[in-house]
């Protein structure tokens, strides 16, 4: 047993509460695919895994997950909520810094930059919006002011909500960020962000979120004496925050829930566990992959979504993986695999008119401007706050009408030539039932499910038609909307 899993089982025996069974192979391999990369698995790579007789083959398939290209494209898409990378309004960063912010966030996690260095380029970057991406950091809220700046600061790299700080201690934190100058270039939407010497007239008292007072000569960027305490191994926030965060993600909630309301009174469930995230995260030299690799491989995350208590605090104690809808993105990307389908995305605003190529999958999408029906519906965050909150997945009755009866879902359905080749495999109904399971819930059906499959006759159509009827039979079942 992990480290992990001697904390969390640990609490659970003083509590009394007995965790969930281990998942399935079918279970823990759609689920790994969502919560690493974004992606559904296909029918071969399942098949390959649930067939894979290795011991070890869990942590050789997360560890695979970790290079692949779609876990840069998924986690860049998370890292743009909080963010908010997003074109027009209330954020105008505008179609040219977007695309460049987009581009230097995925490559700093496809490259594994250190999050400490991830920070301390946003934080301290000056230059051009278009040429130093880092800098649209302080251009991606909704006012320069100092004290915007501070809160934009807090809440992202410290999990907190400065807003709600009293005065005093905000305007301490703000003095850090009230020498950042914008200055307008001839270049259309262009901007530079950068440390205004010229209104360094004297030394910059501020003070840190921790209490202490600093004393910044007029010839030292204050922003750079801010991160250098922010990133420093002994800092009680920066560290907590991000393993706090990367758990909520993998895990449904935060050991400090919410991930972004870390306060005094908000205290922590299982301090022990936050504690040694934190510390590996600090030996690791900042390495966000060793916290998912720990995360990912543990039997903690590996328990079944079905509770074996009634204990309202199993929930808060990870006695169980909590079932959750899975994000538009990610559900629109997962039924255009289905389907070999795609989406059109393009927008009259942000000037000037965008179009996004159809094979480009939606959680490469850069730009939150550049929405659809369907990705509103299903609570892509609007990219406005960089709350958490600001996603939703949770499900409602128009989304389940939209993929019973639009003519959107069954249009990809009707139009599948993947689903519509099917019975070329083997020309029976099983057959068909075997690669439709697997490539829409990642298992093979149950010997009652194929009984029901191949009793069933459609009015007209044969097997053709009994294989579109069961694939949109599996695609509105919760088992494939929701991460499990």
């Amino acid at each position: 047993m992990g480290s992990i899993d001697q904390l969390v089982f640990g609490r659970l025996e003083r509590l009394g509460i007995q965790p969930a069974n281990d998942s399935s192979d079918a279970v823990f391999v759609r689920r790994v695919y969502f919560d690493a990369i974004g992606t559904l698995p296909s029918a071969e790579e399942a098949r390959a895994f649930l067939e894979d007789r290795n011991p070890d083959k869990r942590a050789a398939l997360v560890d695979r997950l970790l290079e692949r290209d779609e876990f840069a494209d998924y986690w860049a898409m998370k890292w743009s909520d909080l963010l908010r990378v997003k074109s027009e309004f209330p954020i105008n960063l505008w179609p040219n810094a977007v695309q460049a912010y987009h581009r230097w966030i995925r490559t700093s996690i496809r490259e594994n930059m250190p999050y400490d260095r991830f920070v301390r380029e946003m934080l301290t970057a000056s230059g051009s919006n278009f040429r130093k991406p880092q800098v649209n950091f302080y251009r991606a809220v909704q006012s320069k002011k100092p004290r915007t700046l501070a809160q934009a600061v807090a809440l992202t790299f410290m999990g907190t909500r400065a807003d709600k700080w009293p005065e005093d201690r905000l305007d301490g934190m703000a003095a850090f960020f009230s020498l950042v100058g914008y200055k307008a270039t001839a270049e259309w939407k262009e901007e530079i962000v950068f440390f205004d010497l010229a209104r360094a007239t004297a030394a910059t008292e501020a003070v840190l979120p921790d209490g202490a007072r600093i004393t910044i000569p007029p010839e030292q960027d204050p922003r750079e004496v801010f991160a250098d305490w922010l990133i420093n191994p002994k800092n009680p926030w920066f560290a907590r925050n991000i393993v706090n965060r990367v758990w909520s993600w993998l895990l449904g909630r935060g050991i400090i829930h919410e991930p972004d309301d870390i306060r005094p009174d908000n205290p922590p469930v299982n301090p022990e566990l936050l504690a040694l995230l934190e510390r590996e995260l600090i030996a690791n030299q900042y390495d966000l992959k060793t916290i998912y690799r720990m995360i990912l491989k543990s039997k903690t995350y590996q328990l079944s979504c079905v509770p074996r208590t009634n204990d309202p605090a199993g929930e808060k104690n990870f006695a169980f993986y909590p079932a959750r809808r899975l994000e538009a993105e990610t559900l629109i990307d997962a039924i255009n695999r289905i389907t070999g389908s795609t989406e059109k995305y393009s927008s009259s605003i942000p000037e000037p008119f965008s179009f996004i190529p159809e094979k480009q999958r939606t959680i490469t999408l850069a730009d939150a401007s550049i929405s659809s029906p369907f990705l509103g519906l299903f609570g892509r965050s609007p990219r406005d706050t960089g709350l958490e909150s600001e996603r939703n997945n949770a499900p409602n009755s128009s989304q389940r009408l939209h993929l019973l009866n639009s003519s959107h879902i069954q249009r990809k359905l009707e139009q599948s030539a993947r689903i519509r080749a099917l019975p070329q495999s083997g020309g029976s109904l099983g057959t068909v039932a075997d690669d439709l399971y697997l490539t829409i819930l990642s298992r093979p059906p149950t010997v009652e499910e194929r009984k029901i499959v191949e009793a069933y006759k459609p009015a007209a159509g044969g097997i053709r038609q009994a294989g579109l009827d069961l694939a949109w039979a599996l695609i509105n079942t919760a088992e494939f909307q929701f991460r499990h």
